[in-house]
This record gives structure tokens, C-alpha cells and sequence, in this order.
């Protein structure tokens, strides 16, 4: 088996943090401390692209709550 088709027969997991940032994990591997799986599980392409569609604003969530909290002071 080559790596080429080894690499395309991995089954991968969409995982996100607390912090909403998303990335992919080998779905043999134990998902490390701090991420979980999003149920979205596939093709390490498939993955890749759920993620390019639904990970519209790549802020972490912390800083996009700071950001609202300003906005919604500066209006007041």
C-alpha cells in the first residue's frame, strides 16, 4: 500500500474547542484533552471542506464575546 492510498483511505473527525476553532483528528486516535467531536466524520477532504463551510468567522468565540460586549457599550 502506498502512502498515497493509505492517506485516502483514513477516516477523519471534524473536532472543535471551547474557544469554537475547528480542525481534524485521525477517527483512530483518541481526541485530545480540550476538543470534541462534532459528529461530522469523513474523507480528509470532506472534512477539510465542512470546515470551510461552516467555520465562517475564525475569531475565537472569547474574543468575538469581548468584541460584542465593546459594541454593545459604545451604543449605549
Amino acid at each position: 500500500m502506498t502512502a498515497e492510498n493509505q492517506s485516502s483511505d483514513e477516516v477523519y473527525l471534524v473536532v472543535v474547542n471551547d474557544e469554537e476553532q475547528y480542525s481534524i483528528w485521525r477517527e483512530d486516535k483518541s481526541v485530545p484533552a480540550g476538543w470534541r467531536a462534532t459528529g461530522k466524520r469523513g474523507t480528509k477532504a470532506d472534512c477539510l471542506q465542512h470546515i470551510e463551510d461552516v467555520w465562517i468567522d475564525m475569531r475565537p468565540l472569547s474574543l468575538r464575546k469581548r468584541m460584542a460586549d465593546i459594541a454593545g457599550r459604545d451604543a449605549s
